[in-house]
């Protein structure tokens, strides 16, 4: 299948790297390639991109899409929460922008073997990295009913979480769960009817949570974002994409403490902390897709952008 993923809020992203043809920038999430053309596109002889992705067959579809300009680029199979140390190792200089554009690829959806998608049989798998040996199987069979319920309202946000932890427990009593389709049928018999009339797929926020558990989405997010900001450059950018509230709400709170100063009591009438701003936020709130992009592109819907400087 070949490798396809329409980059989302690519102006915006690009406005906000404010990208110099001298600079070195990294696309932390390089997927099939869409936003690491555009910084490509405006880098001189003198400019830089690193290309990370834990996923190889989403690498080797950029350096496809980059074919034209490898002269300037650098691949790199590697977890961006492990982005300073892969940096360190390749002597790399200090970035001068960073895009993160987090969650699963359009690619990883609809190519149905590599498991992620509740609208197509495969075997149970989520893996962005097909070398770890974790999967969604192991997740769905050998985790516990408690646990199983704990992720499933966590990072899915599911409301009917026990209910479905029960359903999953039940099922693998008879038989090992092995497939896609089997496990969103047992999510949506262990439903109440009311949900079951919801806009969106009932297997949408479990499949959600199996997938960042697998991959261990919310932590590499925390690391990476805080990191990111620590290499910058003065004067560099960082931009994170997040298409849900759990990955908006890391990028929101790490933006927020590292944008202030002070954290002094406010009874001290002067500060002793020292603490100095590290960032400046580059827009109030977030940024969303227009109209016209979500029309012709509605997995851009949910999407959110925050950009910062650092100082």
């Amino acid at each position: 299948m070949e490798f396809s993923h329409i980059s989302v809020l690519a102006g915006p992203c690009v406005e906000a790297l404010n990208i110099r043809p001298d600079g070195v920038y990294i696309d932390a999430t390089t997927g099939g390639g869409g936003h690491s053309l555009l910084i490509a596109e405006k880098l001189g002889p003198g400019g830089r991109l690193f290309c990370f992705d834990r996923d190889q067959e989403a690498l080797e579809a950029a350096r496809k899409r980059l074919a034209g300009f490898l002269e300037k680029t650098v691949f790199v199979k590697s977890n961006f929460a492990q982005m300073a140390q892969a940096l360190a190792e390749l002597g790399a200089p200090r970035p001068d922008g960073i895009l993160f554009d987090l969650g699963v690829s359009s690619y990883q959806l609809d190519n149905g073997q590599r498991g992620f998608s509740y609208m197509a049989d495969a075997p149970l798998d989520m893996r962005m990295d097909r070398g770890q040996a974790l999967t969604a199987r192991q997740v769905v069979n050998e985790y516990s009913q408690q646990r199983l319920r704990q992720l499933l309202w966590e990072y899915g946000e599911e409301r009917h979480s026990g209910r479905i932890a029960a359903a999953i427990a039940r099922r693998r009593e008879e038989r090992p769960i092995e497939t896609t389709l089997e496990l969103a049928e047992i999510i949506r018999g262990a439903m109440p009817p009311q949900a079951l009339r919801e806009k969106q797929h009932p297997a949408k926020r479990s499949f959600q949570a199996i997938r960042i558990e697998v991959n261990g989405e919310l932590q590499a997010v925390e690391q990476a974002v805080a990191d990111g900001i620590k290499l910058l450059n003065p004067g560099g950018r960082i931009a994170v994409i997040s298409f849900h509230s759990l990955e908006d709400r890391i990028a929101k709170r790490i933006f927020a403490q590292q944008a202030k100063g002070c954290v002094c009591p406010p009874e001290f009438p002067v500060c002793v902390c020292g603490r100095k701003p590290q960032i400046k936020l580059l827009h109030k709130g977030v940024v969303l897709p227009s109209r016209q992009e979500m029309e012709q592109n509605p997995r851009a819907r949910s999407a959110k952008l925050r950009a910062a400087e650092k100082l």
